[in-house]
């Protein structure tokens, strides 16, 4: 393997590895949103370039699903630093996991 996949896929594996998700059967692509200030709220994801933009209804803010299907048990998972969530922007079929950070995360 070339440096660059083999750095790839142990960054992949310390990320999930963080999180506690072992992956299942379907693997999907993870985006970083660990810019992002962000709260989720019953099953939904709330995320926002800055703090003022997430707190201003009227602001700019994006919203996502949290995906649940049955290859996963959970759908959300934190880590110390790190949470992944498995997300459904409802947009040409896409889901992901994002990335969030933690000290970036907001109450509803």
């Amino acid at each position: 393997m070339s440096d660059v996949l083999t750095d790839y896929l142990s960054a992949k594996h310390s990320l999930l590895d963080h999180v506690g998700l072992t992956p299942d059967w379907v693997e999907f692509p993870i985006d970083d949103a660990s810019q992002d200030f962000w709260y989720v709220d019953d099953n939904t994801v709330h995320s926002a370039d800055s703090e003022q933009e997430l707190i201003d209804k009227d602001g700019q803010y994006y919203t996502s699903s949290i995906y649940t299907q049955r290859f996963y048990k959970k759908h959300v998972f934190r880590g110390d630093k790190y949470t992944l969530i498995f997300c459904d922007p409802h947009v040409d079929g896409c889901k992901w996991w994002r990335v969030f950070d933690n000290a970036k995360e907001r109450k509803a």
